[in-house]
């Protein structure tokens, strides 16, 4: 599985975001660019989520991401 926290960091060149707990969005460091960025870079990693499906604060946290991520898969493996 991807690390979600390595690919913030390509992304948002920000050491920031491993920090614990951290709101990405309220730092700062996720804008729609870096949510668009995001979504390809999962895509190219086989996760594909839907930005209408979904409630978009959860993209504020690294958790929050990450949940997502798990979701989705579970999904797509039937679980």
């Amino acid at each position: 599985m991807v690390n979600i926290a390595d690919l913030l960091y390509e992304i948002c060149e920000d050491d920031a975001v491993y920090e614990d707990g951290i709101d990405l969005a309220e730092a700062g460091l996720m804008d729609s660019f870096t949510v668009i960025t995001l979504l390809e870079r999962l895509e190219d990693e086989g996760v594909f989520i839907q930005l209408t499906r979904i409630d978009r604060t959860r993209l504020h946290t690294l958790r929050g991401i990450e949940e997502l991520v798990e979701e989705e898969l579970r999904r797509v493996n039937g679980e």
